[in-house]
């Protein structure tokens, strides 16, 4: 016996309705954005049921009350007291509340209608239930199309309800668990600019301007990277990454990670006393040589020996005091001059007497050493240590429990000092090895680094200058010509960096 038209009609109008709620279930576990999620939920819901509009609440039971995140027809948010009114009833008992007539009721509060201009007729209200049971919200649906809703109104919206309640939960997770990340990064910065004040901001710069660079990849349509598009969660690992490749730092000595000029403060401090000393010494060594030239000639030679030693001590002096100030012009981090190595080592193998009668040098080796690095403050050793904080930085990382799509944050990291002719380090690997996102890290680092005003050991670069030298680096093989060419092209530093940016 075939069955009636109207229950194969009332089981395959069901039947949608269930694959319907399945496939915004789907729909839902997905989403990860409240914004765009709750929206979803409110117009589904008011589908399934064929409701006119529907209004999702949102339970806060800190303060005791339910708020409408979204509603539809609402201008403004609602918020409603835990118990009253219809949702906030339903809200506190758990309980289903079907309306065939919201006048008649008096849990119906009519100045929402009066504000809005709205005819509320038929009212259905259900709780939202978390996994383990608990009331987290409330779907509310008004004026059914045709009639007044029944039972089956109630189940499907229940249904919905139920899948709605697990994918806010699992939004407000991730809500949660992003600004975690967020904060977490944001104090990892913090530490590393208090650890090294001199490169204040240059995390924040680097990452703004290797986010823009990547973004503008996507406008890019020949050459190796045509087609190249990264997600906006790939995006936020560029971000992060950019964020703590820095981090290593704090792995680092302090007045190595500052070190301004070639001799730290406190090696100055001494090599100037020494000098003073050495002055000293002259002027003894002077007066030593008038008593034997008046023991020698007598007192009648007195004044043309007086005469004879107060130009020679001038001179000694002037010849002391121009070589005191060549040696605190070698301790600037600048390009040593080829001649100023043998005038180094002269200078360190003249001597004077100190109050102990003892011969000391003018240089002792370990300042001789430093006062002769070529370029820059760094000594081999020191370089080497400033160096290690690249594989601190992917130690620390490692550690991170990262979310899937934050997964290659460390490798990112690990790679932004690597270079493209394997003369990076710290692992000197080539090219082809190197990930996209550390190329791009790389040009905005040495960008950032050239033009940074916060140095103390150096002036900041103009920007076309920095251009032209990042240029020259991509032109010998060192950065990605292609990529420095989109950062070019697209005016990333002046796009990402307007304020900062040195005319």
């Amino acid at each position: 016996m075939s069955p009636a038209p109207d229950s194969t009609q009332d089981l395959a109008r069901r039947a949608t309705k269930l694959t319907s709620i399945l496939e915004v279930a789907k729909a839902m576990a997905a989403a990860r954005d409240l914004e765009l999620l709750l929206p979803l939920i409110i117009y589904e819901a008011a589908k399934v049921v064929d409701a006119d509009r529907c209004t999702l609440f949102v339970l806060d039971r800190d303060r005791g009350e339910l708020w409408s995140k979204v509603a539809q027809g609402a201008a403004r948010e609602i918020r409603i007291k835990l118990g009253h009114g219809i949702a906030g009833t339903v809200a506190e008992t758990g309980e289903v509340i079907n309306i065939t007539d919201a006048y008649q009721d008096p849990r119906f509060n009519r100045e929402v209608d009066l504000s809005t201009g709205y005819r509320t007729r038929t009212v259905l209200c259900v709780p939202m239930r978390d996994a383990q049971g608990e009331v987290t919200g409330v779907l509310q649906a008004l004026n059914k199309h045709q009639g007044s809703f029944d039972d089956e109104d109630a189940e499907l919206l229940l249904a919905l309800g139920g899948q709605a309640a697990g994918a806010i939960e699992n939004a407000l997770l991730h809500e949660e668990i992003s600004r975690l990340f967020e904060g977490f990064v944001s104090a990892s910065v913090v530490a590393i600019e208090a650890r090294d004040p001199t490169t204040a901001g240059h995390s924040g710069r680097v990452a703004a301007l290797t986010v823009h660079l990547a973004q503008s990849l996507e406008h890019v349509d020949k050459g190796p990277y045509a087609g190249l598009r990264f997600s906006l969660q790939e995006v936020q690992e560029i971000r992060y990454a950019s964020l703590l490749h820095d981090f290593g730092k704090v792995g680092v000595r302090e007045p190595v990670l500052v070190k301004a000029e070639k001799l730290y403060p406190s090696e100055l401090d001494v090599l100037q006393a020494r000098f003073e000393v050495a002055r000293k010494d002259l002027v003894v060594k002077s007066y030593q040589r008038r008593l034997a030239s008046v023991s020698l000639l007598g007192e009648r030679a007195l004044p043309q020996i007086e005469q004879e030693e107060e130009q020679r001590l001038l001179r000694e002096l002037a010849q002391l005091d121009e070589m005191r100030d060549f040696v605190q012009t070698c301790n600037r981090p600048t390009v040593l001059a080829r001649d100023g190595f043998e005038r180094l080592s002269e200078v360190a193998r003249i001597t004077f007497r100190d109050g102990y009668d003892a011969e000391r040098p003018l240089l002792v080796p370990r300042e001789l050493e430093c006062l002769s690095i070529p370029r820059g403050s760094l000594s081999a050793a020191e370089r080497t240590e400033i160096e290690s904080h690249v594989t601190h930085t992917f130690r620390f990382l490692s550690q991170i429990p990262w979310t899937r799509t934050l997964r290659k944050v460390p490798s990112i990291a690990y790679a932004h000092h690597e270079r493209l002719n394997g003369r990076g380090y710290p692992r000197s690997i080539p090219g082809e090895e190197i990930p996209v996102q550390s190329k791009m890290m790389a040009i905005s680092d040495v960008y950032d680094a050239l033009t940074a005003a916060d140095r103390p050991y150096k002036k900041a670069v103009p920007n076309v200058q920095a251009l032209s030298i990042i240029e020259e680096e991509s032109k010998s093989g060192a950065l990605d010509a292609e990529l420095f060419r989109v950062f070019v092209q697209a005016e990333v530093p002046r796009n990402a960096l307007r304020p900062q940016v040195p005319a």
